[in-house]
């Protein structure tokens, strides 16, 4: 299986929120720091906000930042969110979805995919924070 984009994307502002342990964090800082699209970004994190996995603080000195810790947010969960693990083949309209078994192979290849990111926190991923920071410029 292959990881989306949006997924990558998502992932990487989670674990960059996670750095900055309860600071407020923006679209425009994550974005410079991994050189992607910002309009990108805003898409992701309004998605993420609106799933629970970050918290959005409007104003002027307003951000965004992890809603809850980083040992609580499940990659598992953030992978079926942006991922949509369910749907990996729409069977509607198909002749032969009846009788076919292909549905029940992917739904079995999915969730053992995703038992794998069941095992891992956002917190899992950012153990060497002072690597990471580094590396991301805010030593």
């Amino acid at each position: 299986m292959r990881l989306t984009k949006y997924t990558d994307y998502g992932i990487r502002v989670l674990m960059h929120l996670g750095l900055t342990e309860g600071q407020l964090g923006s679209i425009r800082q994550i974005a410079d720091d991994f050189d992607i699209s910002q309009d990108h970004l805003k898409k992701v994190v309004n998605d993420l906000s609106g799933a629970g996995f970050i918290e959005s603080v409007r104003g002027r000195n307003g951000g965004i930042r992890l809603a809850r810790p980083a040992e609580e947010i499940n990659l598992g969960a953030v992978l079926r969110h942006t991922e949509g693990l369910d749907e990996l083949i729409e069977c509607g309209g198909c002749p032969i979805a009846p009788a076919c078994g292909v549905q029940p192979v992917l739904a079995e290849a999915s969730t053992a995919f995703a038992a794998v990111f069941d095992k891992y926190t956002i917190a899992d991923l950012i153990r060497r924070k002072p690597e990471l920071r580094k590396l991301l410029g805010a030593a």
